[in-house]
């Protein structure tokens, strides 16, 4: 099984890019899956139908969210019916939406399973025991477990993915919106990486405007955050999978840089 997973998708930018590149790799890699995190897609937080719609049009197979899945309330309208979103399956266990979802095509099966972290963020239930609780469930259906790992601290993740090492194919981090070069398979098979990175602006901090970042550090007044214009930036994994076992094989950074003429 091969599989492709989109660090944060960030704003009109962000989109631009999976449209550009997603059609073309799935082609090249002969990608099976299609995974993006979407939670910052409108204007660099929430997610709206329309833009689902889009990101789906492009050839994204399933979108998880994070910290800013409630940003935009519209998705109270679709979040339920639509079963290729997966919000943190940590958040309150009777909010909207589900923490997993399993992708089916051809002869193969993948698990989409979403958590969120604790470290620097809100307070929200364990993921390592909510981990547990919904691999009872997902092991039923198939031995193949993606997870998208949305967390500030590079430790919970890491720590999250030895203590899943075996049970999943892939611990993917994502929230930090940086790339990091420390991907690897763990002993039992399991591959991890602590941030996949950004899909967005390049030239700002994080996404957001610089100017309005440096202007917020050095007054510590509140900013309306703008998307950040200039170069664009791709940044995702490539995966390869044993189907029977569920275990990764092949775990490769991809980052790709665009002027922003390039795209249109």
């Amino acid at each position: 099984m091969k599989i492709l997973f989109i660090g944060d998708v960030y704003g009109n930018p962000g989109r631009k890019a999976v449209k550009e590149c997603v059609p073309k790799l799935r082609k090249e890699l002969e990608i099976d899956f299609c995974i993006a995190n979407g939670e910052n897609c409108a204007a660099g937080s929430g997610i709206t139908y329309i833009i689902a719609q889009e990101l789906y049009k492009a050839g994204v197979d399933c979108i998880t969210m994070g910290n800013h899945t409630w940003s935009k309330k519209e998705i109270l309208n679709f979040i339920d019916s639509d079963d290729r979103i997966v919000r943190p399956a940590n958040f309150p266990h009777n909010v909207p939406g589900r923490g997993y979802t399993v992708l089916k095509s051809a002869d193969k099966e993948l698990a989409v399973l979403n958590l969120m972290g604790r470290v620097y963020m809100d307070s929200i239930d364990c993921p390592f025991l909510a981990a547990d609780r919904e691999l009872e469930l997902i092991k039923s259906r198939t031995k193949v477990v993606f997870v998208d790992m949305h967390a500030e601290a590079t430790s919970e993740k890491c720590a999250l993915a030895w203590y899943l090492d075996g049970k999943v194919c892939c611990l993917a981090g994502t929230h930090t919106h940086v790339q990091t070069a420390d991907e690897r398979i763990l002993p039992f098979g399991t591959a991890i990486i602590s941030d996949v990175g950004m899909t967005g602006p390049y030239e700002g901090v994080i996404g957001v405007d610089k100017e309005l970042i440096i202007e917020r550090f050095i007054n510590r007044m509140p900013q309306k955050f703008e998307v950040a214009r200039g170069k664009v930036q791709f940044c995702a994994i490539y995966l390869e999978v044993d189907d029977k076992t569920g275990k990764a094989l092949k775990i490769e950074r991809i980052s790709r840089l665009f002027e922003e003429h390039q795209l249109s």
